[in-house]
């Protein structure tokens, strides 16, 4: 960044708290599957075709392992193929982040919080000054306005917004005609009424090495058991699937490993207590059972047919999502026709866009943080393209 003073402005006393946030689970970096794999699982309506075949490429599942190994951070594989600094903590990699950018003299702006963007052709960015202080005395310098030659926004989407993504800069788009989409949760639990008598049997209980799909979709993993209904990957994949649907249902295999002829085989000498055999006979987990019962008995099940076929395709009809700020990301944002290949503004060429600001989705594993990284390369560098061509670096 020789030549280029890069100013960070940032709206909460300190920066990276979303990043400090994803790692209480360990800091999950990135995933180490294949390349053919891995640039499936990014999704958004009207999302160019290829185009994280040319961010990932710029901005490798390597490459990002090779970045915090440069800032004396080492990481590993671990047997499901997600990547995490071998500390398993997100602080240590923050603080030397931070440190290299002082040390390239990115000056740091703290409780500044961007409320209006110009562009008339010159651009100039509004903040409030003190925006997490609440002080009669900081309410005298409410403004600062900057003026810089481009400008990459990563504003975050909506989910957490303890750590300042909250979705409100949503409304300083408007003014210059660009298409937002509502963000919505992600990577969310989903609610469903469970009887009481059944939850107190189930309830923080997971289903093991399931398998299930909804409107056409299909994930394997494991489903936690809540209160309020249902939490874990199998959920998270499916979470764009549910929307989809008007009237939103998962259908879980229970017993994936075998197929139906195999489970009535198992059955062939039961002649009563059809049910309570299912459960050593399959192999069922007590709340993959309990669940199995409930059902069973609520549709007057008394044959092994039509019980092998419930284990198998086991559904359940579901509110909804839950809250966003609950969410681990969300989904919508700035629309992919708004944008161009640089992710740079149609029609504002000098603003560009980075992160979960833009409509698109993934599920956990690393996917998320990759790709943030990823957009954020590449809108870094088209930055400087274009500084360059306007003869500004």
């Amino acid at each position: 960044m020789q030549g280029v003073k890069v100013d960070l402005y940032d709206a909460m006393p300190s920066v990276g708290r979303k990043f400090l946030v994803a790692g209480r689970g360990g800091l999950n970096l990135t995933h180490g599957e294949p390349m053919e794999t891995f640039r499936t699982r990014y999704r958004g309506p009207e999302m160019p075709e290829d185009c994280w075949v040319d961010w990932l490429t710029d901005f490798s599942p390597q490459e990002i392992r090779n970045w915090a190994s440069g800032l004396g951070i080492e990481t590993f594989q671990a047997s499901s193929g997600r990547v995490y600094p071998k500390e398993m903590k997100a602080a240590p990699l923050l603080r030397r982040w931070v440190d290299r950018l002082r040390g390239l003299q990115v000056r740091f702006h703290m409780l500044h919080r961007l409320c209006k963007i110009e562009h008339d052709p010159l651009l100039r960015l509004h903040f409030k000054k003190n925006a997490g202080k609440d002080s009669a005395e900081n309410m005298l310098d409410l403004f600062y306005v900057d003026s810089p030659d481009a400008v990459i926004l990563a504003l975050g989407g909506a989910s957490w917004p303890i750590t300042g993504s909250n979705g409100a800069w949503t409304s300083l788009l408007d003014h210059l005609g660009v298409n937002v989409p509502p963000l919505v949760a992600a990577n969310c639990g989903w609610e469903l009424d469970w009887p009481a008598d059944l939850l107190d049997k189930i309830e923080g209980l997971p289903l093991k090495n399931c398998r299930a799909s909804a409107d056409g979709e299909y994930a394997s993993g494991e489903l936690m058991i809540t209160r309020y209904g249902l939490e874990g990957g199998i959920i998270y994949t499916l979470g764009a699937a549910l929307r989809r649907m008007q009237e939103p249902v998962i259908e879980i295999d229970l017993k994936p490993s075998a197929e139906i002829p195999e489970l009535l085989r198992k059955m062939e000498s039961v002649k009563r207590n059809l049910i309570a055999e299912s459960r050593t006979r399959w192999r069922l987990s007590e709340q993959a059972h309990a669940l199995l019962a409930w059902q069973a008995e609520m549709r007057g099940i008394e044959d092994p047919a039509h019980l092998a076929e419930l284990v198998k395709h086991f559904p359940l009809s579901l509110r909804g999502p839950r809250p966003i700020a609950e969410a681990i990301s969300s989904a919508g944002g700035i629309a992919w026709r708004d944008l161009t290949k640089s992710l740079s503004l149609q029609g504002a060429p000098a603003i560009f866009f980075a992160g979960e600001m833009i409509d698109w989705e993934a599920p956990t594993g690393g996917y998320l943080i990759q790709g943030c990284f990823a957009t954020g390369r590449r809108a870094a560098r088209s930055a400087m393209d274009y500084l360059r061509q306007k003869g500004l670096y």
